[in-house]
C-alpha cells in the first residue's frame, strides 16, 4: 500500500479502508514490519520508510504480533514440511500466527498465501 505504481494498490487500499469503516483492525507481526521495512526504503528511499514507520506507529488500530522462539519452531516445521513451495521464512511466521488466532483472511499480494490455505484479499 505504499507503493502507488504497485498493480494491487489501490484495490488493497480499498480493502483496508473497507475494514477499518467496518471496524475492523489489523494484525501484522515483526517480522513483516521488519520485511515490509527494508522493502519501501529499497524501493521508495528512505523518507518513504521513515513515514510508513511513524504511520505504522501511531496507529491505535494495528496490533503487532511477535515472534518468539515458540512461533518460530512452528514456522521452522512449516518451512521445511512445504519443499515443493517458495515459501519465504517470514511468510511461515505469518502462517503460524494466523492459525494461533484463528484468521483465515490475509491483506496481501503474496499468492503464497492462497497456497497455505487462506484467503487473501484482495480477490483479484
Amino acid at each position: 500500500m505504499a507503493d502507488r505504481s504497485d498493480p494491487v494498490h489501490q484495490a488493497s487500499r480499498s480493502e483496508r479502508d473497507m475494514w477499518l469503516t467496518k471496524g475492523g483492525s489489523l494484525l501484522t507481526s515483526n517480522y513483516v514490519v521488519d520485511e515490509t521495512l527494508t522493502l519501501i526504503r529499497m524501493r521508495l528511499g528512505m523518507d518513504a520508510a521513515e513515514n510508513w514507520w511513524n504511520m505504522l506507529s501511531q496507529s491505535s488500530r494495528l496490533n503487532i504480533e511477535w515472534i518468539h522462539p515458540h512461533r518460530a519452531e512452528l514456522a521452522r516445521v512449516w518451512f521445511f514440511k512445504w519443499r515443493d513451495q517458495h515459501f519465504s521464512f517470514t511468510d511461515c511466521t505469518s502462517f503460524v500466527v494466523m492459525q494461533e488466532l484463528s484468521l483465515d483472511q490475509v491483506l496481501t499480494s503474496d499468492h503464497h498465501f492462497r497456497i497455505a490455505g487462506f484467503e487473501v484479499l484482495p480477490a483479484l
